[in-house]
C-alpha cells in the first residue's frame, strides 16, 4: 500500500498496479479496491490492474482484459465480463468447487463401507 501512495505523489495519469492485495488481509483487500477504484474515478487516472482475484478486480475497473498463456480470450467492459458466468468458470476458475478427493473403496478394519442410495 506504500507503493500506491508513492506512485501518486508524482501525480500519475498512469497508476500500474502488480497485485496490490497479495498479502493483505481480506478486510483490507476490499477496502483497497474501493478505494483504488474511487481514487481512479475522482482524479482522471487510467489503472492497469493485474491480480489473482478476478471478481474483485473487475469491481474495481471500467474494462478489463483477459489474458490466457499471452493471448487476449476477453476484452470488454467488467461488468459485462463479470455477468458472463461461462468465462468466470471456465477461464478464471471462479465459482468451481473444489473436487472432493475419491475416499478409499476399502473400508478401515471393524468398519462396513456403506455406499450412498443403497
Amino acid at each position: 500500500m506504500l507503493a500506491i501512495g508513492r506512485a501518486l505523489m508524482t501525480n500519475p495519469k498512469l497508476l500500474l498496479l502488480d497485485e496490490p492485495m497479495e498479502g493483505l488481509a481480506p478486510i483490507i483487500v476490499e477496502e483497497l479496491a474501493l478505494v483504488v477504484k474511487l481514487l481512479c474515478e475522482s482524479e482522471g487516472l487510467a489503472s492497469v490492474v493485474v491480480e489473482q482475484h478476478p471478481v474483485l478486480t473487475l469491481s474495481m475497473t471500467h474494462h478489463a482484459i483477459v489474458l490466457e498463456r499471452g493471448q487476449v480470450v476477453h476484452a470488454g467492459h467488467s461488468q459485462a465480463l463479470a455477468e458472463d458466468t461461462h468465462l468466470l468458470h471456465g477461464l478464471l476458475g471462479v465459482g468451481q468447487r473444489p473436487q472432493p478427493s475419491r475416499p478409499s473403496m476399502d473400508a478401515p478394519a471393524g468398519y462396513t463401507l456403506l455406499q450412498q442410495g443403497a
